[in-house]
């Protein structure tokens, strides 16, 4: 139902740790938590802890990574070998997976500290056994968005169901990033 209390409807807008990089919260998730909340210190600790691994997966992990990409990426293609050209690959696809969760860690660690429960949006991501297992485990948040929001309006399965595929898989592409690249990469999934 629409909110018509101007504060709460300005607190969900606002609450910064889930605009950035999500997990995507819905007003229906926190609905409730708007107006019935409580903060304990159990939940406050917990939320310490889970932006603080969040930040260090951030910081350590997926930045660390980040170095060793960017230096074999700087390197000529003629002159890199095959052992370090893999490595590359499996170094950018962690320090994605890092680099993502880690925000959603610290927004799902700072909502905790302010009373809130957030979904968790990252679910081992790269131990899916299949492409759709891949994808109900990577920016679940951002999953579920499309599809309550865009896919089923569209009409889901019922009726131009590769239509709706494709429009929901590019808007994917283009959430990641506004260029042809992510664009295709989207259309192909």
């Amino acid at each position: 139902k629409a909110q018509k209390n101007y504060i709460s409807l300005l607190l969900y807008i606002s609450f910064f740790p889930q605009l950035i990089a999500g997990p995507i919260v819905k007003y229906h998730d926190v609905e409730l938590q708007i107006e019935h909340r409580t903060v304990t210190a159990e939940e406050v600790k917990n939320g310490v802890f889970r932006f603080a691994a969040g930040l260090g997966k951030k910081v350590i992990i997926a930045n660390g990574l980040a170095v060793a990409v960017d230096k074999l990426y700087a390197l000529d293609p003629g002159t890199l070998g095959i052992g370090p050209a893999w490595f590359m690959i499996a170094a950018y696809a962690f320090q994605l997976v890092f680099d993502f969760s880690a925000y959603s860690d610290m927004a799902i660690g700072l909502g905790k500290m302010f009373g809130f429960q957030f979904p968790e949006n990252f679910n081992y991501p790269y131990i899916a056994d299949t492409i759709t297992d891949f994808w109900r485990r990577w920016h679940i948040s951002l999953g579920s968005f499309f599809r309550d929001y865009l896919y089923i309006p569209m009409g889901g399965n019922r009726r131009q169901q590769f239509f709706n595929i494709l429009v929901v898989w590019f808007l994917t592409g283009m959430w990641h990033g506004a260029s042809w690249n992510f664009i295709c990469w989207g259309l192909y999934f």
